[in-house]
Formats: C-alpha cells, structure tokens, sequence
C-alpha cells in the first residue's frame, strides 16, 4: 500500500523538496503550506495541499481532517518543517515577538503533533519528525527568538520519544545547520516589525555586521551550506529505516557543533560561538 506523509512549510525550501523527493518515491503526500495562494501553486503541481498556518489552531484541524479524508482516516507519517526566525539581539525582542514565534514554531508544531498521535494509535504505527536545528542546542548570537523556540523543540521531542516506547509511533529529530532557503529573506519583515534596532544599545553593531548580512541578495551561499536535498536525503533515511535514529545531522555545522558540545566546557563553546 501506498504510504501517507503530511508535511507542513511546503512552499519553499526544505517543505518543497522533500514533496517533491517523496512523491517521486512513491508516497502519498500531503504538502501544506501557511498561506492559500502556495497551497494553490501546489495543487497545480499535483499534490494535495491543505492550508495550515500553525498559528491558526483552526486551520491545524480543518487542515488535518482534509489529509485524513483524503488518505481515508490513516497517516504514516508527519513532518513537522514549517518554521520561521526573528532575528534580532534578545535585550531587543519584546514580549510580543517571543510570543508570536512560539505560536508557530512550537505550540502549533505540537497542537498538530498531539492530534495526529491518536490516528497513529489507532493504526499500530506512525513516524512524528520534527524538523529542528544545529540551534536547536548549540546557540549562536542574534538568533534568539529562533534558538528558544527549537531548543524546547528538542526537550518536548526528546519527552515524546520517551514516552511513545512500545507504542509503535517513532519520534524523530531532524537537526540541520546552514541550507539554502528562504529563511533570511522571510525573516526581514518580523525583524522589521518587531526590533527596534535604531533606538538600541547594538545600534552600531546592527549597522555595520548585523543588517548587511539580513539584507545580503548576493546568493552566496553560507560556509557549508547545503542544498535542501541534504535534508530530504535524511528524511527518507528517518522514513524508510526499519529502525531510525532519533536524530539526524544535516551539514558540517551541525556534526561539529555535535562533537564540540560533548567534549568542551560551556567557555570553550561560548568562544567558539562568538566566533561564528
């Protein structure tokens, strides 16, 4: 049989290829995007594409209940991709920023999360893949709306995987570094709305490393940076394994940050992180 996966943040990036890569595979897939006019683009691609905006609890379940209608009330699989920065220093972010980014990043990955836990209950078996970050544990500067929200996607993952033994469902992390997307671009206006980075004690710092970085349109791509078939690479491999791991690298990045949290004292990743 033919097996289902839901996938949210399709419209760009890491969402869209792995829809594409999955499909070309074989697997049914359900790509989802936030906005209705990318989840039309998809559906004249050929995929079922429902909106959910994880800020939207409504649109977490209408979006839900169409995948199962279509699928005919199964789900093998769900991975949880969509996600977004506001980049920014932390004496900068307003309560308001904090709160909004969790509402996607977290609390609206683990509405979708819970509510597909009882179909794959149901049916024996499923796969919940949450789709975090190299800053999902190893911080670095002017990201911190984005490290807070992955870091407790880490501990929420690493509880659910815990708690799912033997129930057939397994919990994966997917902790990629430095991919060619869509982030910084998506991530000026939040900045914009939410940092007031002229009236900041970082005004200077802001001005001559902070900004020409944000707004670089060049299409260099970062040291290391891979292309978002790295990611899909890995998620088959968390898909398709007879025993996944609970956590899969993705980039050079994220492989040394990985070594260098074990073996180093929090002075020694600090130094390397300011660094970065």
């Amino acid at each position: 049989m033919t097996k289902s996966i839901l996938i949210t943040g399709c419209s760009s990036g890491i969402g869209y290829n792995a829809a594409h890569g999955l499909r070309a595979r074989g697997w049914q897939v359900l790509a989802s995007c936030r906005k209705e006019e990318d989840c039309a683009r998809l559906r004249d691609e050929g995929f079922s594409s429902p909106r959910i905006d994880y800020e939207d609890e409504a649109s977490i379940e209408t979006g839900l209940s169409e995948v199962l209608n279509e699928t005919g009330g199964t789900l093998d699989a769900v991975f949880n991709n969509g996600a977004y920065a506001i980049p920014g220093a932390v004496e900068d972010l307003p309560r308001g920023a904090l709160r909004q980014i969790f509402e996607s990043n977290f609390f609206g990955v683990h509405d979708l999360t819970r509510q597909v836990i009882p179909v794959m209950r149901k049916q024996g078996h499923g796969r919940i893949i949450q789709c975090s970050s190299v800053l999902g544990f190893a911080a670095l500067r002017f990201r911190g709306a984005y490290n807070s929200t992955k870091f407790a996607m880490e501990g929420l993952t690493d509880t659910l995987r815990l708690e799912m033994h033997g129930t057939g469902i397994h919990v994966i992390l997917i902790e990629p570094g430095p991919i060619t997307t869509k982030i910084r671009k998506n991530s000026q206006g939040p900045f914009e709305k939410w940092v007031d980075w002229k009236n900041s004690a970082r005004k200077e710092q802001y001005e001559k490393v902070f900004l020409p970085r944000l707004y670089d349109e060049s299409g260099t791509p970062d040291t290391f940076e891979l292309p978002p078939e790295a990611v899909t690479k890995k998620l088959i491999h968390a898909l398709e394994s007879n025993r996944p791991r609970p956590r899969y690298y993705v980039t050079t990045p994220t492989y040394f940050m990985g070594i260098a949290k074990r073996v180093l004292p929090t002075r020694g990743l600090d130094w390397l992180a300011r660094r970065a």
